[in-house]
């Protein structure tokens, strides 16, 4: 059967996925959450050490994951929220995975969409470009805008102590500039027919990566005859995998996976 392979984004660590590696198990998947380069295997420990992570860009973490994928016995499923679905996207593109699910992603090059409450969740990092070499973490009041502005401030507030971690800034500067930069990191193949069927997902609350971003995703890929599905969560924001309602989310998930036959 074939393996998967969760992909986190910024801010959130890997070890949030456990309740999706079980609930995948439980389906007799097998599936595992890797960190990101300079990532610590917990929280607590990535908060201590913060800059560990610092410098890295989108380049550098998807052949980080291109690495992961090649020791597998046959091609995996990829499931990335966030920067992880972007960096989903780019390893389907690279022919590396069998498909993919990118949850909210991070957007690729050519998505124009930037929404004002998408600029308000970057700005902690872009306000200052020395930032780009550096680690930076949420503070509680900015998790609750980008992350838990669809939860009670009691949710919010507890996910960010579980699970909020530095991460990277590279690679908000990296999209920032995206449609500017001819060899920019986050360029996705969108044309390729005979790559493995993707799923993107959208928000209808989600500040960081608001509907109007992963459609326009979605819209890339919709001129070739790739399969690409599209499917929309209302109400939820960017804790979606990570919040109340992920079984949701995971349950949806499945589902596609099960539909396109790829588990």
């Amino acid at each position: 059967m074939t393996d998967v392979v969760f992909i986190h984004g910024l801010w959130v660590a890997h070890s949030a996925w456990q309740p999706w590696i079980d609930q995948f198990a439980a389906q007799g998947i097998r599936a595992i959450a890797p960190p990101w380069p300079g990532e610590d295997p917990t929280p607590a420990a990535s908060r201590e050490n913060g800059q560990a992570q610092a410098g890295f860009g989108l380049a550098e973490v998807t052949n980080h994951f291109a690495d992961i994928l090649g020791e597998l016995d046959r091609p995996a499923v990829v499931i990335g929220h966030s920067f992880g679905g972007l960096i989903a996207q780019k390893l389907l593109g690279q022919r590396l995975a069998s498909a993919a699910v990118a949850i909210n992603p991070a957007p690729i090059k050519g998505v124009r969409a930037l929404p004002i409450a998408q600029l308000r969740s970057a700005f902690p990092v872009l306000r200052n470009p020395a930032n780009s070499g550096k680690a930076k973490a949420l503070t509680r009041s900015q998790w609750r805008y980008g992350f838990g502005n669809a939860l009670s401030p009691q949710e919010s507030d507890t996910l960010w102590e579980q699970w909020s971690i530095p991460s990277p800034c590279k690679p908000l500067f990296e999209i920032g500039v995206a449609n500017f930069a001819p060899k920019s990191p986050a360029k996705v193949d969108v044309t390729d027919t005979e790559r493995g069927p993707l799923l993107i997902t959208g928000g209808t609350a989600d500040h960081t990566v608001p509907l109007a971003t992963a459609k326009g995703a979605y819209r890339r890929y919709r001129k070739t005859f790739g399969i690409t599905d599209f499917h929309e969560f209302d109400g939820r924001g960017h804790s979606l995998t990570i919040d109340h309602g992920w079984r949701d989310v995971a349950d949806v998930a499945l589902a596609w996976l099960g539909h396109r036959a790829v588990v």
